[in-house]
């Protein structure tokens, strides 16, 4: 393992940072133990026994789920800000961090083709920057339905739900996108208030075609909100992926809401989301009045255009540092990153299709970083069988893959199952989000090949 350089940075940058208030009295705080440097150091063990019980999400054979490490800078930057423990409702508790804030969603909102008319800020989650979406779309077209993919994340029918919107799933193609002859089809049925367009999918990574839903728009008039919470930032390599998803991301500036989360590609720590919308005239469903808050500044407070009250202000100072250090630009150091995750996932993806006991998705190769194969096996419930007992002797090995139940029909192999359309199987499933990824492909392919050896000895 590599030296963490973040404890000795984070300390000098402690120490400069508290003698900006070196004139106050001293005090000794009344929080019970601060003063006990030998207990403290007790319960950080005991913290550090518990916290080993995990997988090693930090590390290139961690590549399973959708976990990314923070950078380094990130982690100082946060932890330098809980010093001060700053709360981005109010400027009153959150100065420096609230124009920190602002100013790095500018740039994601510039990444996007944002520059000047826009309204965004950032949230605890992915999750509450949908629902603010959806809040804003059921406040813009009330009454109207929601409509998404079936591959959709689930959050936005449970949203749905909590707002009391109709929500309607449509179906899916073969590679996991927004089926368009179905969308057209509930669209012809009407009371469409907003379409939700996602850009990379939980699941497989996929890339609904937003370019063809944005020609549907003009036709039958609705609102598109993008969910690019997995794959927002992948716009600043769109040259580098297929058409299809080339074309959607080169759309994705008239969409009418974006959501993206920097806790996820941003190398930013949980949890970390952002919410833009390319007209700021929705701010005023946000308006409210306070007796105690928003008295002490005319200055835009981002209390008044977000739903949550409370946020960490920390979350703030470490995006606005890490792009500082990194910023997102094509051609960047960041984009380069993103580059080589995806070029890990394609050499995995190639490598599996030259494999007999593997079996890739029919539709063609990866749109994003996420690879998805099953077992060569004709019996759906053999071949879910088989990759759980792959799973396991992967981690056994030190590589640690992720499960994942998809339709049998996106498979080569479902040719003669097609009786049972709705039929699914298990399938092993990699996240190659880290750039490290890249060189560490060809151990991952022989552990791979090793785990599924041993398991077909039985």
């Amino acid at each position: 393992m590599t030296t963490d350089p973040v404890p000795d940075l984070l300390s000098r940058a402690s120490e400069a940072l508290m003698a900006r208030f070196s004139t106050l009295p001293a005090f000794e705080p009344a929080t019970a133990g601060a003063d006990d440097p030998a207990r403290m150091a007790e319960v950080l063990q005991a913290v550090t026994d518990r916290l080993g019980d995990n997988f090693p999400y930090f590390h290139p054979l961690y590549a399973g789920q959708m976990l990314k490490p923070p950078h380094p800078v990130a982690r100082a930057a946060y932890a330098l800000a809980m010093t001060i423990n700053p709360n981005n409702h109010a400027l009153d508790g959150g100065r420096a961090s609230s124009a920190m804030e602002m100013e790095a969603v500018a740039e994601i909102a510039g990444m996007f083709g944002w520059k000047d008319a826009y309204l965004g800020h950032l949230t605890s989650s992915g999750t509450i920057a949908n629902l603010e979406a959806l809040w804003v779309a059921g406040q813009v077209a009330p009454g109207k339905r929601i409509v998404g993919s079936e591959q959709a994340h689930y959050t936005h029918q449970r949203i749905s739900g909590v707002l009391r919107l109709d929500y309607t799933s449509v179906e899916s193609d073969g590679r996991g996108r927004m089926n368009m002859d179905a969308l057209e089809s509930e669209l012809r049925n009407g009371n469409v208030g907003t379409v939700v367009a996602t850009l990379g999918t939980t699941a497989i990574g996929a890339v609904d075609p937003l370019d063809e839903i944005l020609a549907l728009q003009g036709k039958y008039g609705f609102r598109i909100h993008v969910d690019a919470a997995y794959g927002g930032y992948f716009k600043l390599i769109e040259e580098a992926l297929d058409v299809p998803a080339r074309r959607a991301f080169g759309a994705i500036a008239k969409a009418d809401s974006i959501v993206v989360d920097p806790h996820k590609h941003g190398l930013q720590p949980y949890g970390c989301g952002c919410v833009l919308f390319r007209d700021p005239g929705v701010g005023r469903f946000y308006k409210h009045d306070s007796p105690y808050t928003y008295f002490t500044s005319k200055e835009l407070h981002l209390g008044e255009i977000s739903l949550e009250c409370s946020r960490a202000g920390a979350a703030a100072v470490a995006l606005w540092a890490t792009q500082r250090m990194l910023p997102l630009v094509p051609g960047g150091e960041f984009a380069e990153g993103l580059r080589q995750g995806r070029e890990a996932a394609l050499e995995l993806d190639g490598w599996l299709r030259n494999q007999s006991r593997f079996e890739a998705l029919a539709g063609g190769r990866p749109e994003l970083d996420i690879v998805v194969w099953k077992v060569a096996d004709g019996d759906a419930a053999r071949a879910s069988k088989a990759a759980n007992d792959i799973f396991l002797a992967s981690a056994l090995r030190g590589l640690h893959l992720a499960l994942v139940q998809l339709p049998l029909i996106w498979f080569q192999s479902c040719e003669n199952d097609l009786a049972e359309p709705k039929a699914s199987v298990t399938c092993l499933r990699s996240v190659l989000m880290k750039p490290e990824h890249k060189v560490w492909i060809a151990t991952i392919c022989a552990m791979l090949q090793s785990a599924s050896e041993a398991v077909e000895r039985g």
